[in-house]
């Protein structure tokens, strides 16, 4: 199994400048003149024992130049940054290379397939969240789901029935977020089914797959996997794929859910107190 599981953002910060400076084959010694940084104060850095600052991050770009700012860019990303596991930067450049892409997610809906207001409503769950950090983090899923539509990837998606009952936001967003979710079922290079509400071994964690590199995460960091952990991840999203509805089974249960949504408004199942004052739903479609 390999792996990439820094959830602290200084310490993926420490480990890209020891990667640049050791695609050099500086020493610590040669970075420190090349920046103007004191020996030990790089090496603390890197170690992720000490947080990055501004004047370290400028000199980073000045010194690694083909990194185009990105360590500036980083190190401002660092500053409202407060639950993005720090592996997801590598994941991304991954993603955004991938011919094909393999998604699931318990109880949501992916982001990958969120819009902007259902994405917002569950962004402002997350305890002290502030308005500036959700901002960032909105305008970044909203760029990343930009980026894989816009070019030519296979995408298979597994939805969670029970993502199109639980409430985000309020029943107009629900209604949206299911006709988005239509929209996506249609189009020529994406496949998506529905997982029925049943007992299935992906419960635990949702995780997107991208040709032979995939990304977990859980409620205290993300991981980067290759290797062996990808090809168990695999085997688990197949056993997912076959037990879930047909396309065009998913395709009819989730525009029933659009008019049910809009039709209920405030009074959708989730939004009640308890399960014995909630209206019942209709049956779902075949």
């Amino acid at each position: 199994m390999a792996g990439n599981g820094s959830g602290n953002p200084a310490t993926h910060f420490g480990r890209q400048m020891r990667k640049e400076r050791l695609a050099r084959g500086w020493s610590l010694q040669e970075l420190a003149r090349a920046t103007g940084i004191n020996v030990g104060h790089l090496s603390r850095i890197e170690n992720g024992k000490r947080p990055p600052t501004e004047n370290l991050a400028a000199a980073c770009d000045a010194a690694f130049p083909e990194r185009r700012g990105w360590f500036s860019e980083y190190y401002e990303e660092m500053r409202t940054w407060s639950e993005v596991p720090a592996a997801f930067k590598d994941w991304s450049e991954l993603e955004d290379k991938a011919a094909t892409l393999s998604a699931w997610a318990p109880a949501v809906i992916h982001g990958l397939l969120q819009t902007e207001d259902y994405a917002a409503a569950l962004l402002h769950t997350y305890p002290g969240a502030g308005e500036e950090a959700v901002q960032t983090r909105l305008a970044a899923r909203m760029e990343r789901q930009r980026r894989l539509f816009a070019r030519d990837v296979l995408a298979w998606f597994i939805i969670d029935e029970l993502s199109l009952y639980r409430l985000a936001g309020s029943a107009q967003v629900m209604a949206a977020q299911m006709r988005h979710l239509a929209d996506v079922a249609v189009m020529p290079n994406v496949t998506l089914q529905v997982l029925p509400a049943v007992a299935n071994p992906g419960v635990t964690s949702g995780f997107v797959i991208a040709d032979d590199a995939a990304y977990a995460e859980h409620a205290a960091s993300g991981f980067v996997y290759t290797g062996e952990t990808v090809s168990a991840l695999m085997r688990i999203f197949d056993s997912l794929r076959t037990e879930a509805y047909r396309g065009s089974e998913s395709l009819k249960m989730i525009e029933g859910m659009a008019g049910s949504w809009a039709a209920r408004g405030a009074r959708a199942a989730t939004a009640e107190p308890t399960a014995v004052t909630a209206p019942k739903w209709p049956p779902i479609p075949a």
